[in-house]
């Protein structure tokens, strides 16, 4: 495409403006009737030279483009920032290189990694690059993207006497969408995010979840004339005022989804052994009510465990009710404290161990997990009738596993506390149960009323023998 934008001026394309710039950007004709179809512009810079170590970029772009003015936004590949700030590195193993970047791996397939850089950017390779730099070296991303970003605009600020917007992009791929788009990873002076909640639409309906990441459309806009090979590192938006603000505005950090908003944190294998770490005896719970469908959904993952026979050992009670899990904790510490004191256990022994068990008392959710015989197999040898049912009680904790790894997923803690299995009788009377229906535990559910502690450090080779 033409040239525009004055000396220096590379690729420009022209487009529409949605409707939350169409006041801000709506044009003038030459004789002074309004109404135009709102627009803006945008322009690759030509002429800029091979930045190195220490250059200024600021003053570089500002010696290609003199004609900037307020309300412009640059569109800056972080290639160039990481260059100018001397984040090239020597890396005969770029997969090094990703290692000392790497904070967290989300997905692994192969040779490829899709991780959590120490930027807090989720994406392949942590940004670490091997293109558009000398052979035996790589680029790695900026070390605080939003600050050169404001940088960036400082420095034209003193050079051209212009407030500007300025946002660094880099490349990335997206969940669900094929091919890559250029994202922004710092800003500055730029409005990143329009919430639109609490407005309506044309036809008046609210707006309740839209929130628009107006620098990556922004950084988009820009890579389609910057390019990914034609050395235009630099892109100029022009006509959407609208987006520029001061210096107090969030910087592309606040695009980054957290942790708890995220569902998509990790690969699908990747999730699973979080969940496996993450779960942990939870002994404290919030007063938070527990979403019956999430224990549901653990109730679905824990009838996949391996069971003999192509049997289904295992069944679930559910305790939603307060006034079901008062009866049963009730009926319970009545028989524990009876076992207690044929025990010869003082009464203070008793209040002592009667008070560990109140784990169950303050769960908002209680779960019953129990174990069936249906279709064991009966020889009529004590050894094997015992080593039959030894495989129905391996199959019942497979599911229990599954079960609390599952909770776990669905960031619910839980505890599985052995009691109900020295009180059977009672606990199925008190429930109704079958008689061949044998409690395993009780399993306390609820959301975690603090972080979980660490775990003992535990070496799996510790734990192996090969043979």
């Amino acid at each position: 495409m033409s040239g525009a934008g004055g000396s220096g001026a590379g690729r420009e394309r022209t487009g529409g403006v949605g409707a939350g710039g169409a006041e801000a950007a709506a044009a003038v004709d030459g004789a002074g009737v309004t109404g135009v179809a709102p627009s803006y512009r945008v322009w690759a810079l030509a002429g800029l030279p091979e930045v190195a170590a220490g250059d200024d970029l600021a003053k570089l772009i500002a010696s290609v483009s003199p004609e900037l003015v307020d309300g412009d936004v640059l569109i800056v590949t972080s290639k160039i920032v990481s260059k100018a700030e001397g984040r090239v590195v020597a890396a005969d193993d770029r997969e090094e290189a990703i290692d000392a970047e790497t904070v967290r791996v989300v997905a692994r397939r192969g040779t490829l990694r899709i991780v959590e850089n120490r930027q807090g950017l989720v994406m392949a390779a942590a940004g670490v690059d091997a293109s558009n730099t000398p052979s035996g070296t790589v680029l790695l991303l900026p070390e605080d993207p939003d600050a050169s970003a404001r940088h960036i605009r400082s420095g034209l600020r003193e050079a051209l006497g212009v407030d500007v917007g300025v946002v660094v992009t880099d490349t990335f791929g997206r969940p669900w969408r094929s091919g890559l788009t250029d994202v922004a990873i710092g800003a500055a002076g730029v409005r990143v995010l329009d919430d639109l909640r609490g407005g309506t639409d044309a036809y008046g309906n609210p707006l309740s979840a839209t929130v628009v990441a107006t620098a990556d459309e922004l950084a988009a806009a820009g890579d389609l004339v910057k390019g990914k090979a034609a050395g235009l590192p630099v892109a100029v938006v022009r006509g959407l005022p609208h987006v520029v603000g001061g210096d107090g505005e969030e910087g592309a950090r606040a695009l980054v989804r957290s942790a708890a908003d995220d569902m998509f944190r990790l690969g699908t294998s990747e999730a699973v052994r979080e969940a496996v770490t993450l779960r942990r005896t939870v002994r404290e719970f919030t007063d938070d009510p527990v979403d019956p469908g999430a224990v549901r959904r653990a109730v679905a993952a824990a009838v996949t465990a391996p069971a003999p026979h192509h049997t289904t050992p295992w069944r679930f009670v559910l305790l939603e009710s307060a006034g079901s899990r008062t009866r049963l904790l009730d009926a319970m510490r009545d028989a524990w404290i009876a076992d207690l004191r044929r025990d010869g256990r003082s009464e203070e022994s008793i209040a002592k161990r009667v008070r560990r068990g109140d784990v169950l008392r303050n769960a908002p959710y209680l779960a019953v997990p129990c174990l069936v015989m249906d279709g064991s197999h009966h020889y009529g040898d004590p050894r094997r009738d015992a080593a039959e049912r030894e495989m129905f009680v391996v199959a019942a904790g497979a599911g229990v596993q599954n079960f609390l790894v599952a909770l776990a997923g669905e960031r619910l803690g839980s505890a599985w506390v052995s009691s109900t299995m020295f009180c059977r009788d009672v606990v199925r009377d008190v429930l109704g149960l079958p008689e061949g229906w044998d409690p395993m535990g009780a399993v306390a559910i609820g959301r975690p009323a603090a972080p979980p502690k660490e775990r003992p450090a535990r070496t799996a080779s510790e734990f192996v023998a090969v043979r």
